[in-house]
């Protein structure tokens, strides 16, 4: 196939101080085996020059210079607004790709249609999962399938998922028009559920696409820490309370303050408490934000809450580090009986 019947793909690519990252993953892009293509890197006002010295190897690519860091969400619409191919695909600068990433998304995308998609997403460092695709649970927590497993092509098969990593999320210009671009209030973290939810509820899927393969250094940036907690809890209950019809909310009520005192005595064990507080203290803050995108969601609503809850997983896969086996179990097998209760009573 010659580059001339190929469809244009835009690969935006978010810098804020990746370094040499930055340049092994658009070094990794120059062996694509797609030809029509074009790259555009948003810098999100980086300290460490890595985007000139990027834009000074891989003379080709777009450069955009944002003069303060908009965070993932704006950061990454800026490269969207830019974008003139057909598809699009958002890319980590902590990334490497396999060269047919491309062809197979493209390929995926042609054959099922209008959906988000992921592909295969392995570490960076020992090749174990990083991501078989992400899950949506129902009390607003995402985790990726696989993470820590060994690929041994238990996860080959192509299948539906919850929402598309932002690692590398792969769509068209058509959906995200649909859907609309990632919601700058959240800035980052939660970035890519909120946007695969947003999609569910117009009945847009997420897919997987296992024959793509990326590679990828995880959080090379926040780490888990006070501030990472911080935006992972305070966009959990955003979506909470914007993707939710108010009468699923109120019913689901009990279970959520049954989860959240679990979630509250995780974060005070760790020391992370006022992260905790500060994110409650910042919804609080912008409820009429709130209030008004809850009202634009909900008049654009095809699939309903009851329709779309049905399909979430009732346990969570959760990383050993962050509490140790035994308190994952419990958490786990408590979280599992409290969204069965609310798949009954929604």
């Amino acid at each position: 196939m010659t580059k001339q019947s190929q469809d244009l793909v835009s690969i935006i690519i978010l810098n804020y101080n990746a370094g040499q990252l930055l340049l092994d993953c658009v070094e990794s892009i120059s062996k694509t085996e797609y030809d029509n293509y074009e790259i555009i890197l948003v810098d999100n006002a980086s300290t460490d020059k890595s985007y000139k010295k990027c834009k000074e190897k891989f003379n080709n690519i777009h450069l955009i210079e944002n003069e303060k860091n908009l965070g993932y969400c704006e950061g990454n619409n800026v490269g969207i607004r830019e974008a003139k191919g057909e598809y699009v695909a958002i890319l980590n600068p902590d990334t490497k790709v396999e060269p047919n990433w491309l062809k197979e998304l493209v390929t995926a995308c042609k054959k099922q249609g209008d959906a988000l998609y992921q592909p295969k997403i392995l570490a960076f460092e020992n090749r174990i999962f990083e991501s078989a695709g992400n899950m949506l649970h129902v009390f607003g927590f995402g985790y990726p399938k696989g993470r820590g497993e060994i690929d041994k092509g238990q996860y080959d098969a192509p299948e539906n998922i919850g929402y598309a990593s932002g690692a590398c999320l792969f769509t068209s210009i058509k959906v995200l028009d649909k859907i609309g671009h990632f919601d700058p209030f959240l800035f980052l973290y939660h970035d890519d559920l909120e946007l695969g939810w947003r999609a569910a509820q117009l009945g847009i899927k997420s897919c997987y696409v296992p024959s793509a393969v990326i590679y990828h250094l995880a959080s090379y940036n926040l780490k888990w820490s006070a501030q990472k907690f911080f935006w992972l809890e305070r966009n959990r209950h955003y979506c909470l309370l914007t993707h939710y019809s108010k009468n699923t909310f109120y019913k689901m009520l009990p279970a959520l303050t049954a989860v959240e005192l679990m979630v509250l005595v995780f974060y005070f064990s760790k020391g992370f408490g006022k992260a905790k507080l500060r994110a409650y203290w910042d919804i609080l803050k912008n409820r009429k934000h709130i209030s008004k995108k809850y009202a634009e969601l909900e008049s654009k609503k095809i699939i309903t809450d009851k329709e779309l809850i049905r399909n979430f997983p009732d346990q969570m896969s959760i990383p050993n580090f962050l509490s140790g086996s035994f308190a994952n179990n419990i958490f786990n097998s408590t979280i599992s009986s409290l969204s069965k209760i609310v798949k009954k009573i929604s």
